[in-house]
């Protein structure tokens, strides 16, 4: 449970709407430890070198051991134009490293496409953020004018947002009524959300992209196209982040956010804390060339095949 003030109740706001001053990356505590879980695409963090799964040791001159998510969030935000200086761990490294950031004002891309050769179609979604679900619809259009026959969905990096979102893209692939996500209460009790089957996708051979960076949402997204159609996941191990928050507005401006549950796979795996192994692990070295993407290049060749 976090109590927020006025400020840190208006910085949720802005973190949910998509628009605000600071390095552009969504930030968690994975086993204590203060850890990007995505930089989002083309802003300062991904810019200057920050990568999911970074462990966040110092920001600026101040260690992270004592700091929880929003008092880091709050020293990493600032005015555009304004440097912040992290001190980075990173699988691999020999030791730290520090980056130094120039914030920006935050432009979140919540859903790209491109058509790739072969009759492959990508759809990336960077946040399931409130306007994605119209995104993505105008997405499908984009699918269905292109002429292609298979899909790409591209979860990497997308550290999630709002469940409905989650299930409403999940409706386009799944007939109505299949459990997209299973949401167990903190009473023991359990509320299921199911496809309003779309379905116009249902048909069309698809992988799922996923890495470290991809949380929440996007980790349910994946979950249910996994258990409901045996799509299968291509990257590597989810963040794990599958619990449920409630925001109770208070009086002057003052917010309550509330974990109340957790979230499930539709055959009841657990997302929280442990993530989604990949089908098929797809092994990215530290200092890979950003010019290639061996994961994507593994999902065309697995498409071929299908």
């Amino acid at each position: 449970t976090v109590f927020m003030p006025p400020q840190e109740a208006k910085q949720f706001q802005q973190d949910i709407q998509g628009s605000f001053d600071g390095i552009g990356a969504e930030i968690g505590l994975k086993k204590g430890i203060l850890t990007v879980i995505a930089p989002l695409k083309d802003n300062p963090a991904e810019k200057a070198g920050i990568k999911a799964g970074d462990q966040i040791v110092k920001i600026d001159n101040t260690l992270t051991g004592d700091l929880n998510v929003d008092e880091a969030v709050r020293m990493i935000r600032g005015v555009k134009g304004t440097q912040v200086k992290l001190t980075i761990y990173r699988e691999g490294f020999s030791q730290t490293k520090d980056f130094t950031i120039t914030r920006d004002t935050i432009q979140v891309h919540n859903v790209t496409t491109e058509q790739k050769s072969d009759g492959v179609f990508v759809i990336k979604i960077n946040t399931f953020s409130e306007d994605v679900a119209s995104e993505f619809r105008q997405a499908v259009q984009k699918f269905l004018e292109s002429g292609s026959k298979k899909i790409v969905l591209d979860l990497r990096n997308d550290p999630g947002g709002y469940l409905a979102v989650a299930v409403d893209i999940a409706s386009w692939f799944e007939p109505s009524g299949n459990v997209v996500v299973r949401e167990h209460n903190y009473d023991g009790s359990e509320d299921t959300y199911r496809s309003s089957g779309y379905r116009l996708l249902e048909n069309v051979p698809t992988v799922v992209l996923v890495n470290e960076g991809s949380a929440s949402a996007s980790e349910i997204l994946a979950g249910a196209l996994r258990d409901d159609k045996g799509i299968k996941l291509i990257g590597n191990k989810t963040f794990g982040k599958g619990s449920v928050q409630e925001v109770e507005n208070l009086d002057q401006g003052a917010s309550l956010k509330i974990t109340i549950a957790k979230w499930l796979t539709p055959k009841g795996t657990e997302i929280n804390k442990i993530g989604l192994d990949p089908d098929i692990k797809v092994v990215v070295p530290p200092d890979q060339d950003p010019a290639k993407d061996p994961i994507m290049d593994k999902a065309l060749e697995v498409l071929r095949g299908m």
